[in-house]
C-alpha cells in the first residue's frame, strides 16, 4: 500500500512539474513625461489581402503562381547576366568591341536558354518582361535601346505592339502588378 501511494505521489509531482511551462516575456519600460510606459516587442506579421472569391479567381491565381514560379528564375538570371555584361561593356574601348561582346553574349544566352525560352507562352513572356524590369530597374525597351540601339528597340517595340504588348510598361509592385509582387516575395521566403 505504501509503495502504491509513493508511486501515485511521484506521478502527480512529476506531472505538475512537467506541465508548468515558462511563458514569460521580457517587458521593457520607457518613461515619457513622468509616466511609465511598458513596451512589449511583438513578432513581425505580414498582412495579406484575400483575392480569391470565386472558383475562377482561384484558377487564375493558381495559373499566375505557376507562371511566376516558372519564369522568376529566368528573370533573376537576366539581372545577374546584365550586371556581368555591363561591367564587360564598360571595359570595351570601341563600338566594334562592344558590338562583338554583345553578339557573343547573345549567342551564349541563345545556346544555353533559347529552347526553354521558346517554349514559354505569351502570358509567361509578359510576366518575364515585368520581372526583368523588377530585377534590373529598367523596362525592356530601355534595356534593348541601351544594349542594341534605338533602331532595334523601335523594331522590337513595334513587333510587340502588333501582338498586343508594350515593352515600355514599367513594373508597379504597389499597383497593377501587386499580386505578382506578393507571389515573388513568397517565392523568395520559400513559402511557395
Amino acid at each position: 500500500m505504501k509503495k502504491i501511494l509513493f508511486i501515485l505521489i511521484l506521478i502527480i509531482c512529476c506531472n505538475t512539474v512537467y506541465s508548468q511551462e515558462n511563458k514569460s516575456r521580457v517587458v521593457y519600460q520607457k518613461i515619457v513625461d513622468g509616466d511609465t510606459l511598458y513596451v512589449l516587442p511583438l513578432d513581425e506579421i505580414e498582412v495579406k489581402s484575400k483575392y480569391i472569391r470565386k472558383k475562377r479567381h482561384l484558377r487564375r491565381t493558381n495559373r499566375l503562381i505557376r507562371y511566376v514560379k516558372k519564369v522568376y528564375p529566368y528573370a533573376k538570371l537576366a539581372g545577374q547576366k546584365l550586371i556581368e555584361y555591363d561591367s564587360l561593356l564598360k571595359n570595351a574601348e570601341t563600338n566594334s568591341q562592344r558590338r562583338k561582346l554583345m553578339r557573343q553574349a547573345e549567342d551564349e544566352i541563345k545556346e544555353e536558354y533559347g529552347d526553354e525560352l521558346k517554349k514559354l507562352t505569351f502570358s509567361q513572356g509578359k510576366i518575364l518582361l515585368l520581372l526583368i524590369d523588377r530585377e534590373t530597374g529598367d523596362t525592356s525597351y530601355e534595356l534593348v535601346k541601351d544594349l542594341r540601339g534605338s533602331f532595334s528597340a523601335f523594331f522590337y517595340q513595334t513587333f510587340a505592339r502588333i501582338f498586343g504588348f508594350n515593352l515600355k510598361i514599367q513594373y508597379d509592385p504597389n499597383g497593377k502588378h501587386r499580386m505578382i509582387e506578393e507571389i515573388v516575395r513568397l517565392i523568395e521566403k520559400g513559402e511557395l
